[in-house]
């Protein structure tokens, strides 16, 4: 992708007439049906429509179809704040959009969603106080233009329509089936095949279990490890209050509560405390693998624990994969695939009928869609974000960008709040237009990559750094990935402070 997207309209159809909305969401997924929810909540007098690119609601949850999908963080603080969560804890794409669902149905927010509906860009003018978005209706070809007073962008971070997959050398010579778990095939037959599955991050531990009983082997590819955490599949203290017949409402905000001091304090811990944790996530895994299986080699990153997300283990259903024999773990780089698989820098090869690429995905920001500030296209890269969410010189915009070491969606109800209290204080104050703008005591600061590497690195975040807003080395001048500080610090965001400019 271009470090600047140009504003190339398609015509293939005429344009239908213009429709305004006081609020834009771009994404009916798991960010943009909650804030559609709390828009309708805490500003019932604004109108509202939501794109979605997809026939249907759940953004990941829907474009993912690979075996075994289910979420990595726990359905208690993934879902939402709003409408408790009443399964297991780590739960299946299935049952998260069962849940999404029942919020949309619940709510009405069917009525304000248009499906397949691709936004190709989206301008501002100031003159008009007003945001331009063109889309195409993909059902049928028609070109359709929406202004809005406020765009909420819910798209997520990555680019659904393909995964990142490393060119390797000879992979046009692989006679077998390549697939990456983004773009998974609708009926890929894995019966009694041998399996190569390359990567080891969340991906990798939820295809491995689930192909390994119906596949002739699986084998696991990585070029270094990562930190796992096995555990059971439930909440001891959920299954004791609903022994005790506590109320859903009452359980879901107690189970989070508790589940959110156990990650702060885990999170502390990685970081005070790295080698007693590092000694205790690998005590897990040992667990599951016996005293003779050479955990060092294969699950001992080079890493400190958490520089890069940790995946659950529901239940160790990975490791007793590997227990078990019908999947196994190798730890080397490919050298250049063959005509049967692939040949290791080892000199070893692994022969596969299927190799799956998991390798990762391709970061996007704002959904490749093209935009313009005052007809002057607009370079992320070239804006300074305040909390993550609004950027300097774009006015009336803001960003669901979600958390790594916490739930996604923890982020998705904090910046509802944030955005509605806005909008609402933009009414009292009869303004029309609002940015974020250094103020004088924030213009020497030194300008800073979106994240520390030092303290988040994984490898998606890393080729795409070019392509994010830029930051400072002060609490509201970056997204801090800190959840336990930001529940804290954002509702007590003074929108009368120099940082944001006002205009009616």
């Amino acid at each position: 992708m271009n470090d600047t997207a140009t504003l190339e309209r398609p015509t293939t159809k005429a344009r239908a007439g213009v429709e305004h909305f006081d609020i834009l969401i771009v994404g009916a997924g798991i960010s943009g049906v909650g804030s559609a929810y709390h828009l309708q909540q805490q500003c019932p007098d604004k109108s509202f429509v939501i794109l979605e690119t997809q026939e249907t609601f759940g953004g990941t949850w829907t474009t993912h179809k690979y075996p075994g999908i289910r979420s990595d963080s726990d359905l208690h603080t993934f879902g939402y704040r709003f409408k408790p969560w009443v399964g297991k804890p780590i739960a299946t794409a299935e049952e998260i959009l069962k849940y999404m669902g029942e919020v949309i149905e619940e709510n009405q927010i069917a009525p304000h969603i248009r499906y397949r509906h691709k936004i190709h860009d989206a301008s501002w003018s100031s003159a008009d106080n007003l945001w331009t978005v063109h889309a195409e209706n993909l059902a049928t070809g028609e070109q359709l233009t929406f202004t809005c007073n406020f765009l909420w962008m819910c798209q997520g971070y990555y680019r659904h329509s393909e995964g990142y997959t490393p060119e390797w050398k000879d992979m046009d010579k692989y006679e077998g089936v390549l697939v990456h778990p983004q773009t998974w095939p609708e009926g890929l037959d894995y019966k009694g095949k041998q399996v190569l599955v390359i990567g080891s991050g969340a991906t990798a531990a939820t295809v491995i279990p689930a192909m390994a009983p119906d596949a002739a082997h699986v084998t696991m590819l990585q070029r270094s490890p990562t930190y796992f955490i096995p555990g059971r599949n439930a909440i001891d203290i959920a299954e004791q209050l609903r022994t005790l017949q506590i109320d859903e409402a009452w359980i879901h905000e107690i189970v989070r509560k508790q589940i959110l001091y156990n990650q702060a304090d885990f999170t502390r811990r990685c970081l005070e405390e790295t080698d007693a944790v590092k000694k205790e996530l690998l005590g897990a895994v040992r667990a599951y693998l016996g005293p003779d299986y050479d955990i060092e080699k294969h699950f001992t990153p080079k890493y400190r624990p958490w520089r890069q997300r940790i995946a659950f283990i529901p239940d160790g259903d990975l490791f007793k994969g590997i227990a078990s024999g019908k999947a196994s773990v190798v730890t080397d780089e490919i050298d250049r695939f063959t005509r049967k698989g692939v040949l290791l820098k080892s000199g070893k090869e692994l022969e596969a009928d299927i190799i799956v690429t998991a390798t990762g995905f391709n970061l996007c920001m704002m959904g490749d869609i093209a935009f313009e500030i005052d007809g002057r296209p607009l370079n992320w890269a070239d804006t300074i974000t305040y909390r993550g969410l609004m950027f300097t010189g774009v006015p009336n915009l803001a960003w669901v960008f979600g958390y790594f070491r916490a739930s996604w969606t923890l982020r998705t109800d904090m910046v509802a709040d944030f955005v509605c209290t806005l909008l609402n204080h933009m009414k009292a104050k009869g303004a029309k237009k609002v940015e974020v703008a250094l103020r004088p005591e924030d213009r020497n600061e030194p300008v800073l990559p979106w994240i520390d590497a030092e303290n988040f690195n994984p490898g998606y975040m890393m080729r795409g750094m070019d392509l994010l807003p830029k930051r400072l080395d002060k609490p509201e001048w970056q997204h801090s990935q800190d959840y336990w500080t930001e529940k804290d610090e954002i509702p007590k965001t003074n929108f009368d402070d120099a940082a944001f400019v006002y205009s009616p």
